[in-house]
C-alpha cells in the first residue's frame, strides 16, 4: 500500500512546481492570474458541500478541499518569492487570529458563552482590529466588490444599519418591492434604459434587505429556485 502524502510533501511538491524545472504554467502564474482560479475552487467547493448533503458522499468534498488548499499553498509561494511573508507566517497569523477572537476559550480566564452571543464578541474584535488599517477606505467599503453582489449588498446593508442607522424594516423594502414592480410593469421597454436598470437595482436591494433581516441568503434562494426551475422544465412541468 502506498504512503499517505504529508503536508510536508505538499510543501515540496508546490516548490518543485514553481522551481527552475517545474511546471510552465505554474510558474507563470501571479497573484492577479490565479484570482479567478481561487473563486472557482471556492465555488466548486460549495457545490461539493451540497453533493455531500444531497448523496452522503464526502469524496468530492475530499477533493475540492484539497484544490482549495493549493491555492493557499501557491499563493503563500509566490508571496515568499517576492519576499512579502512565508506560509508559516501564513499559519501564525491565522493561528493568532483564532485565539484573539475567541478570548471566551483561549483567554486568560474562560469564559462560557451562548452561540448567539459570539457574532457580536466576534465583530467588534474585528472592528478593533481594523483600526488604523491603510488599505480600508471606510467601513462600507471594507465590503469586498469581489463578493457576489447580492451577498455584498445584505452585508452593506446590514452594516449601514449597525453603524449609521439606515436600515429599512422588512414592511417598508416589502411595499418599496411592490411599488417598483408596479413601475416595472408600466415600462414595457423596447430596449434596456436607466429607468429600467435603476428600478431593477431597487428591486434587487430591498430583495437583498429582506434576506439581511432575516439572515438568510438570497443567493442560496435564487439558486435553488433555478435548479427547481431546471428540475421542472426537464420533467416537462410548468416552473
Amino acid at each position: 500500500m502506498d504512503r499517505k502524502h504529508t503536508f510536508e510533501d505538499l510543501v515540496h511538491i508546490v516548490e518543485t512546481l514553481r522551481g527552475e524545472n517545474g511546471c510552465p504554467w505554474d510558474r507563470k502564474q501571479t497573484h492577479e492570474s490565479l484570482k479567478p482560479c481561487m473563486m472557482e475552487e471556492a465555488a466548486e467547493l460549495v457545490s461539493s458541500i451540497r453533493i455531500y448533503d444531497k448523496t452522503g458522499n464526502a469524496e468530492n468534498m475530499r477533493e475540492e478541499l484539497g484544490d482549495i488548499l493549493l491555492q493557499v499553498m501557491l499563493h503563500s509561494r509566490i508571496a515568499e518569492e517576492e519576499q512579502l511573508f512565508t506560509l508559516e507566517d501564513v499559519i501564525d497569523e491565522i493561528c493568532r487570529k483564532m485565539i484573539r477572537r475567541h478570548p471566551h476559550v483561549f483567554g486568560v480566564q474562560v469564559k462560557e458563552k451562548r452561540a448567539e452571543d459570539i457574532p457580536a464578541d466576534w465583530e467588534e474584535i474585528k472592528r478593533k482590529e481594523k483600526e488604523g488599517k491603510a488599505w480600508i477606505e471606510s467601513p462600507l467599503r471594507e465590503i469586498p466588490k469581489e463578493l457576489p453582489s447580492l451577498t455584498r449588498a445584505a452585508k452593506v446593508l446590514k452594516k449601514a444599519d449597525r453603524l449609521y442607522g439606515k436600515g429599512s424594516s422588512y414592511e417598508e423594502s416589502a411595499k418599496l418591492l411592490a411599488e417598483k414592480a408596479g413601475k416595472l410593469a408600466g415600462l414595457c421597454p423596447e430596449e434596456p434604459s436607466e429607468e429600467l436598470m435603476e428600478i431593477m437595482g431597487d428591486i434587487l436591494v430591498n430583495l437583498s434587505n429582506i434576506a439581511r433581516i432575516f439572515n438568510i441568503s438570497a443567493e442560496q434562494i435564487l439558486t435553488d429556485r433555478i435548479e427547481d426551475m431546471i428540475d421542472k422544465w426537464e420533467t416537462g412541468e410548468k416552473p
